[in-house]
Protein backbone atom coordinates (compact mmCIF):
# COMPACT_ATOMS: atom_id res chain seq x y z
CA UNK A 1 0.00 0.00 0.00
CA UNK A 2 2.89 2.13 1.02
CA UNK A 3 4.53 1.65 -2.93
CA UNK A 4 1.34 2.57 -4.16
CA UNK A 5 0.76 5.91 -2.10
CA UNK A 6 4.33 6.63 -3.26
CA UNK A 7 3.62 6.02 -6.74
CA UNK A 8 0.89 8.26 -6.55
CA UNK A 9 2.75 11.11 -4.98
CA UNK A 10 5.57 10.98 -7.81
CA UNK A 11 2.72 10.87 -10.26
CA UNK A 12 1.12 13.99 -8.44
CA UNK A 13 4.24 15.79 -8.70
CA UNK A 14 5.23 14.96 -12.58
CA UNK A 15 1.81 16.22 -13.53
CA UNK A 16 2.46 19.75 -11.39
CA UNK A 17 5.62 20.52 -12.78
CA UNK A 18 4.81 19.42 -16.50
CA UNK A 19 1.49 19.96 -16.54
CA UNK A 20 -0.17 23.25 -17.86
CA UNK A 21 -0.58 25.56 -15.01
CA UNK A 22 -3.30 26.96 -16.61
CA UNK A 23 -6.06 24.27 -16.53
CA UNK A 24 -4.17 21.73 -13.21
CA UNK A 25 -6.98 23.93 -11.58
CA UNK A 26 -9.71 22.98 -13.27
CA UNK A 27 -12.61 20.76 -12.73
CA UNK A 28 -10.83 16.35 -13.04
CA UNK A 29 -7.74 18.33 -14.06
CA UNK A 30 -5.33 17.71 -11.28
CA UNK A 31 -4.93 13.99 -11.64
CA UNK A 32 -5.75 11.74 -14.11
CA UNK A 33 -7.35 9.70 -11.33
CA UNK A 34 -11.20 10.56 -11.66
CA UNK A 35 -11.06 10.21 -14.83
CA UNK A 36 -9.85 6.72 -15.58
CA UNK A 37 -12.43 6.14 -12.63
CA UNK A 38 -15.02 7.14 -14.32
CA UNK A 39 -14.08 5.29 -17.55
CA UNK A 40 -13.69 1.84 -16.07
CA UNK A 41 -17.28 2.64 -14.06
CA UNK A 42 -18.79 3.39 -17.30
CA UNK A 43 -17.76 -0.23 -18.88
CA UNK A 44 -18.83 -2.05 -16.12
CA UNK A 45 -22.32 -0.12 -15.60
CA UNK A 46 -22.96 -0.90 -19.45
CA UNK A 47 -21.41 -4.57 -19.74
CA UNK A 48 -21.84 -6.05 -16.31
CA UNK A 49 -24.74 -3.67 -13.99
CA UNK A 50 -27.04 -2.29 -16.32
CA UNK A 51 -27.38 -5.80 -18.00
CA UNK A 52 -28.20 -7.25 -15.05
CA UNK A 53 -30.38 -4.40 -13.58
CA UNK A 54 -32.69 -4.75 -16.41
CA UNK A 55 -32.86 -8.84 -16.78
CA UNK A 56 -37.00 -8.84 -15.73
CA UNK A 57 -37.59 -5.40 -16.52
CA UNK A 58 -39.16 -4.66 -19.63
CA UNK A 59 -37.33 -2.43 -21.97
CA UNK A 60 -38.06 1.17 -21.35
CA UNK A 61 -39.74 3.71 -23.58
CA UNK A 62 -37.24 6.68 -24.19
CA UNK A 63 -38.25 8.24 -27.39
CA UNK A 64 -38.73 11.98 -25.95
CA UNK A 65 -35.85 11.46 -23.98
CA UNK A 66 -33.73 10.28 -26.37
CA UNK A 67 -34.89 13.23 -28.95
CA UNK A 68 -34.16 15.89 -26.30
CA UNK A 69 -30.90 14.43 -25.69
CA UNK A 70 -29.49 13.85 -29.15
CA UNK A 71 -30.73 17.81 -29.92
CA UNK A 72 -28.76 18.65 -26.91
CA UNK A 73 -25.70 16.71 -28.44
CA UNK A 74 -26.60 18.69 -31.93
CA UNK A 75 -26.62 22.26 -30.10
CA UNK A 76 -23.22 21.30 -27.75
CA UNK A 77 -21.21 19.58 -30.75
CA UNK A 78 -22.20 22.62 -32.74
CA UNK A 79 -21.30 25.44 -30.02
CA UNK A 80 -17.85 23.30 -29.24
CA UNK A 81 -17.31 22.95 -33.04
CA UNK A 82 -17.79 27.06 -33.53
CA UNK A 83 -15.65 27.78 -30.64
CA UNK A 84 -12.95 25.39 -31.33
CA UNK A 85 -12.53 27.22 -35.26
CA UNK A 86 -13.41 30.46 -34.23
CA UNK A 87 -10.33 30.31 -31.84
CA UNK A 88 -7.99 29.00 -34.29
CA UNK A 89 -8.74 27.36 -37.04
CA UNK A 90 -11.05 29.76 -39.04
CA UNK A 91 -8.79 32.80 -38.21
CA UNK A 92 -6.02 32.16 -39.70
CA UNK A 93 -3.60 31.94 -36.51
CA UNK A 94 -3.81 28.49 -36.34
CA UNK A 95 -1.28 26.79 -39.61
CA UNK A 96 -2.46 23.14 -40.51
CA UNK A 97 0.90 22.11 -41.07
CA UNK A 98 2.52 23.08 -37.66
CA UNK A 99 0.83 24.83 -34.78
CA UNK A 100 3.08 24.60 -31.57
CA UNK A 101 0.99 25.39 -28.32
CA UNK A 102 0.41 29.07 -26.96
CA UNK A 103 1.33 29.13 -23.32
CA UNK A 104 0.09 32.45 -23.12
CA UNK A 105 -2.54 34.04 -21.21
CA UNK A 106 -3.58 36.23 -24.52
CA UNK A 107 -7.43 35.86 -24.54
CA UNK A 108 -7.98 34.36 -28.03
CA UNK A 109 -5.81 31.30 -26.58
CA UNK A 110 -7.77 31.21 -23.17
CA UNK A 111 -10.46 31.07 -25.42
CA UNK A 112 -8.87 27.53 -27.00
CA UNK A 113 -7.92 26.45 -24.14
CA UNK A 114 -11.17 26.31 -22.25
CA UNK A 115 -12.74 25.31 -25.89
CA UNK A 116 -10.47 22.12 -25.08
CA UNK A 117 -11.78 22.00 -21.83
CA UNK A 118 -15.31 21.74 -22.53
CA UNK A 119 -14.41 19.17 -25.23
CA UNK A 120 -13.08 16.90 -22.92
CA UNK A 121 -15.89 16.99 -21.01
CA UNK A 122 -18.34 16.28 -23.47
CA UNK A 123 -16.87 12.54 -23.72
CA UNK A 124 -18.83 12.39 -20.66
CA UNK A 125 -21.77 13.15 -21.74
CA UNK A 126 -21.57 10.62 -24.69
CA UNK A 127 -21.38 7.97 -21.74
CA UNK A 128 -25.74 8.27 -21.78
CA UNK A 129 -25.67 6.75 -25.66
CA UNK A 130 -24.61 3.84 -24.23
CA UNK A 131 -26.69 3.76 -20.94
CA UNK A 132 -29.98 4.46 -23.03
CA UNK A 133 -28.90 1.42 -25.11
CA UNK A 134 -29.45 -0.80 -22.11
CA UNK A 135 -32.24 0.54 -20.85
CA UNK A 136 -34.14 0.15 -23.71
CA UNK A 137 -32.14 -3.43 -23.97
CA UNK A 138 -30.37 -2.87 -27.59
CA UNK A 139 -27.81 -4.46 -26.18
CA UNK A 140 -26.39 -5.55 -29.94
CA UNK A 141 -25.88 -1.89 -30.31
CA UNK A 142 -23.64 -1.74 -27.36
CA UNK A 143 -20.61 -3.70 -29.46
CA UNK A 144 -16.98 -3.84 -28.40
CA UNK A 145 -16.26 -1.19 -30.60
CA UNK A 146 -18.89 1.37 -29.21
CA UNK A 147 -17.94 0.68 -25.70
CA UNK A 148 -14.02 0.88 -26.52
CA UNK A 149 -14.81 4.55 -28.13
CA UNK A 150 -16.58 5.83 -25.48
CA UNK A 151 -14.38 4.67 -22.88
CA UNK A 152 -11.21 5.56 -23.83
CA UNK A 153 -12.01 8.91 -25.37
CA UNK A 154 -12.19 10.64 -21.74
CA UNK A 155 -8.78 9.53 -20.93
CA UNK A 156 -6.99 10.20 -23.93
CA UNK A 157 -8.23 13.94 -24.36
CA UNK A 158 -7.54 14.74 -20.49
CA UNK A 159 -4.01 14.01 -21.90
CA UNK A 160 -4.27 16.52 -23.99
CA UNK A 161 -5.92 19.20 -21.84
CA UNK A 162 -3.57 18.67 -19.35
CA UNK A 163 -0.10 19.10 -21.18
CA UNK A 164 -1.07 20.73 -24.80
CA UNK A 165 -4.37 22.60 -24.44
CA UNK A 166 -4.56 23.90 -28.18
CA UNK A 167 -2.12 23.95 -31.25
CA UNK A 168 -1.78 21.16 -33.71
CA UNK A 169 -3.86 18.54 -31.57
CA UNK A 170 -7.01 20.48 -31.53
CA UNK A 171 -7.75 19.65 -35.24
CA UNK A 172 -8.72 16.33 -33.77
CA UNK A 173 -11.61 18.37 -31.59
CA UNK A 174 -12.64 19.83 -35.08
CA UNK A 175 -13.27 17.53 -36.99
CA UNK A 176 -14.98 15.47 -34.65
CA UNK A 177 -17.33 17.85 -33.25
CA UNK A 178 -17.99 18.01 -36.90
CA UNK A 179 -18.79 14.89 -37.59
CA UNK A 180 -20.89 14.67 -34.14
CA UNK A 181 -23.44 17.50 -35.65
CA UNK A 182 -24.16 14.93 -38.41
CA UNK A 183 -24.21 11.65 -36.06
CA UNK A 184 -26.91 13.07 -33.36
CA UNK A 185 -28.74 14.73 -35.86
CA UNK A 186 -29.27 11.50 -37.40
CA UNK A 187 -29.74 9.95 -33.83
CA UNK A 188 -32.40 12.98 -33.58
CA UNK A 189 -34.50 11.82 -36.55
CA UNK A 190 -34.19 8.31 -36.02
CA UNK A 191 -35.52 8.25 -32.72
CA UNK A 192 -38.70 10.38 -34.19
CA UNK A 193 -40.25 7.03 -34.86
CA UNK A 194 -40.94 4.81 -38.55
CA UNK A 195 -42.05 7.66 -39.96
CA UNK A 196 -38.92 9.73 -40.35
CA UNK A 197 -36.57 6.40 -39.99
CA UNK A 198 -37.39 5.49 -43.85
CA UNK A 199 -35.68 8.52 -44.78
CA UNK A 200 -32.35 7.46 -43.11
CA UNK A 201 -30.78 5.21 -46.06
CA UNK A 202 -27.88 7.32 -45.49
CA UNK A 203 -26.69 5.63 -42.31
CA UNK A 204 -23.65 3.68 -44.24
CA UNK A 205 -22.10 7.23 -45.40
CA UNK A 206 -21.99 8.61 -41.49
CA UNK A 207 -19.68 5.05 -40.77
CA UNK A 208 -17.92 6.04 -43.86
CA UNK A 209 -17.15 9.92 -42.91
CA UNK A 210 -16.20 8.70 -39.25
CA UNK A 211 -13.56 6.61 -41.22
CA UNK A 212 -12.97 9.74 -43.71
CA UNK A 213 -12.54 11.34 -39.93
CA UNK A 214 -9.88 9.42 -39.03
CA UNK A 215 -7.84 9.85 -42.27
CA UNK A 216 -7.51 13.06 -41.83
CA UNK A 217 -6.57 13.14 -38.02
CA UNK A 218 -4.01 10.35 -39.39
CA UNK A 219 -2.17 12.66 -42.15
CA UNK A 220 -3.04 16.37 -39.99
CA UNK A 221 -0.77 14.47 -36.90
CA UNK A 222 2.50 12.14 -38.73
CA UNK A 223 2.81 14.68 -40.91
CA UNK A 224 4.72 16.36 -38.08
CA UNK A 225 6.87 13.55 -38.56
CA UNK A 226 8.63 14.58 -41.33
CA UNK A 227 8.77 18.23 -40.58
CA UNK A 228 10.15 20.15 -37.57
CA UNK A 229 8.06 21.53 -35.63
CA UNK A 230 7.81 22.61 -31.75
CA UNK A 231 5.26 20.10 -31.22
CA UNK A 232 5.67 17.15 -28.61
CA UNK A 233 6.57 14.13 -31.27
CA UNK A 234 4.91 12.28 -28.09
CA UNK A 235 1.56 13.65 -28.77
CA UNK A 236 1.78 13.24 -32.39
CA UNK A 237 1.89 9.13 -31.83
CA UNK A 238 -0.70 9.54 -29.25
CA UNK A 239 -3.51 11.02 -31.61
CA UNK A 240 -2.16 9.45 -34.56
CA UNK A 241 -2.24 5.77 -33.04
CA UNK A 242 -5.84 6.73 -31.66
CA UNK A 243 -6.63 7.77 -35.41
CA UNK A 244 -5.13 4.45 -36.92
CA UNK A 245 -7.03 2.25 -33.80
CA UNK A 246 -10.50 3.89 -34.91
CA UNK A 247 -10.01 4.09 -38.57
CA UNK A 248 -9.77 -0.20 -38.25
CA UNK A 249 -12.09 -0.47 -35.82
CA UNK A 250 -14.55 1.38 -37.61
CA UNK A 251 -14.06 -0.69 -40.73
CA UNK A 252 -14.36 -3.42 -39.41
CA UNK A 253 -17.82 -2.59 -38.28
CA UNK A 254 -18.05 -1.46 -42.00
CA UNK A 255 -17.23 -4.37 -43.49
CA UNK A 256 -19.44 -6.78 -41.32
CA UNK A 257 -22.53 -3.95 -41.21
CA UNK A 258 -22.55 -3.40 -45.29
CA UNK A 259 -20.20 -5.78 -46.50
CA UNK A 260 -21.67 -9.06 -45.37
CA UNK A 261 -25.04 -7.52 -46.10
CA UNK A 262 -24.16 -6.61 -49.48
CA UNK A 263 -22.82 -10.63 -49.75
CA UNK A 264 -26.28 -11.94 -48.34
CA UNK A 265 -28.01 -9.85 -50.89
CA UNK A 266 -25.88 -11.22 -53.58
CA UNK A 267 -26.15 -14.94 -52.64
CA UNK A 268 -29.78 -14.04 -52.20
CA UNK A 269 -30.00 -12.89 -55.51
CA UNK A 270 -27.83 -15.88 -56.38
CA UNK A 271 -30.57 -18.48 -55.37
CA UNK A 272 -33.72 -16.38 -56.38
CA UNK A 273 -32.44 -16.72 -59.89
CA UNK A 274 -31.54 -20.29 -59.67
CA UNK A 275 -35.10 -21.08 -58.31
CA UNK A 276 -36.53 -19.05 -61.07
CA UNK A 277 -34.47 -20.75 -63.70
CA UNK A 278 -35.34 -24.61 -61.64
CA UNK A 279 -38.88 -23.30 -62.05
CA UNK A 280 -38.60 -22.20 -65.89
CA UNK A 281 -37.22 -26.03 -66.39
CA UNK A 282 -40.23 -27.63 -64.82
CA UNK A 283 -42.59 -25.46 -66.63
CA UNK A 284 -40.88 -26.17 -70.10
CA UNK A 285 -40.42 -30.71 -69.34
CA UNK A 286 -43.40 -31.35 -70.11
CA UNK A 287 -42.77 -29.76 -74.18
CA UNK A 288 -39.46 -31.56 -74.41
CA UNK A 289 -38.71 -34.60 -76.60
CA UNK A 290 -41.88 -34.15 -78.54
CA UNK A 291 -44.11 -35.20 -75.95
CA UNK A 292 -46.73 -32.35 -76.00
CA UNK A 293 -47.58 -30.55 -78.93
CA UNK A 294 -50.49 -28.80 -79.43
CA UNK A 295 -52.71 -30.84 -76.80
CA UNK A 296 -51.76 -33.87 -78.70
CA UNK A 297 -49.53 -36.95 -76.59
CA UNK A 298 -48.07 -39.66 -79.27
CA UNK A 299 -51.18 -38.73 -81.51
CA UNK A 300 -53.90 -38.79 -78.90
CA UNK A 301 -55.93 -35.57 -77.97
CA UNK A 302 -55.97 -35.17 -74.34
CA UNK A 303 -58.53 -33.27 -72.46
CA UNK A 304 -56.97 -33.24 -69.25
CA UNK A 305 -55.03 -30.38 -68.09
CA UNK A 306 -51.77 -30.88 -66.93
CA UNK A 307 -51.04 -28.83 -63.57
CA UNK A 308 -47.69 -28.77 -61.37
CA UNK A 309 -47.29 -31.28 -58.72
CA UNK A 310 -49.30 -30.77 -55.37
CA UNK A 311 -51.93 -28.65 -57.32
Amino acid sequence: MALVLEYIDRMHKFMDKYGDSRTNPWFLMSSPLPTLILCLSYVYLVKVLGPRFMENRKPYNLKNILIVYNFSQVLFSTWLFYEIGISGWFTGRYNYQCQPVDYSNHPQTMRMVHACWWYYFSKFTEFFDTIFFVLAKKYDHVSTLHVIHHGVMPMSVWFGVKFTPGGHSTFFGLLNTFVHIVMYTYYMLSAMGPSVRKYLWWKKYLTGLQMLQFIGIMVHAFQLLFIDCDYPRAFVWWIGMHAVMFFFLFKDFYNQSYGNRRSKQKVAAGANGKAAHATELATQAPYRNGSLKSGLLNGTLRARTVLPAGN
